[in-house]
């Protein structure tokens, strides 16, 4: 893959607390995001004018949904809206494996198959860790490769959750949490958030 400025790994809650209906405003609003005029062309206003996105599912299990994908223009930013809407939901649901998902995140990006300006892990979901490695170290593992770490707290279950968040799975330069209510809610966080990872500067409604 050519180089590019950013390589964003977005690692999704899929557990057992996100039920079908609230799956579908996940990844719709994941997808609208991508097909959003100013995220395609924040994806092309760094230096070398191309971004690198995948898409992970997270639960007790880890399953890549959407391989990595250059993004340098609208139809390519068309195209990866496509093939978000259109990911199965694997693997099936099961405990809010925080810790495990976010180390397939970071094995995710260590993979990555070109040159990244940035590297940076997304993380979302509406539960605390509740089973496997804990997130902290985890996280902190990340940030010593070279990996800022971001949070999207969805608040619909646990009020507390983006406390959590900001304590257990942020880190490196520029990290940052965000929430949002509920997953109605979810498609304004989240295309709001990828903009200020893409441009990596402060948050821009």
């Amino acid at each position: 893959m050519q180089p590019v400025d950013l390589a964003l790994c977005l690692a999704v809650d899929v557990s057992a607390s996100v039920d079908f209906d609230e799956f579908g405003l996940m990844v719709g609003g994941l997808a609208a995001a991508f097909r959003a005029p100013d995220i395609a062309e924040a994806c092309t206003a760094g230096p070398r004018g191309a971004v690198a996105v995948s898409l992970l599912f997270w639960s007790s299990a880890q399953e890549v949904a959407v391989p990595w994908a250059r993004i340098a223009g609208a139809a390519e930013a068309e195209a990866l809206a496509e093939a978000i809407g259109n990911a199965p939901r694997l693997p099936g649901p099961g405990a809010t494996a925080l810790g495990p998902g976010m180390a397939a995140g970071l094995a995710l990006l260590a993979r990555f198959g070109g040159e990244a300006g940035r590297l940076v892990l997304d993380v979302s979901g509406d539960g605390a860790h509740n089973q496997g490695r804990l997130p902290g170290p985890v996280r902190d593992i990340g940030v010593g490769a070279g990996v800022t770490i971001n949070g999207l707290a969805v608040l619909n279950e646990e009020p507390e959750l983006l406390a959590h968040y900001e304590a257990e799975v942020i880190g490196g330069p520029g990290a940052f949490a965000m929430n949002c209510a509920d997953y109605a809610d979810f498609a304004d966080a989240i295309r709001r958030k990828l903009r200020r990872e893409i441009l990596g500067g402060t948050l821009v409604a």
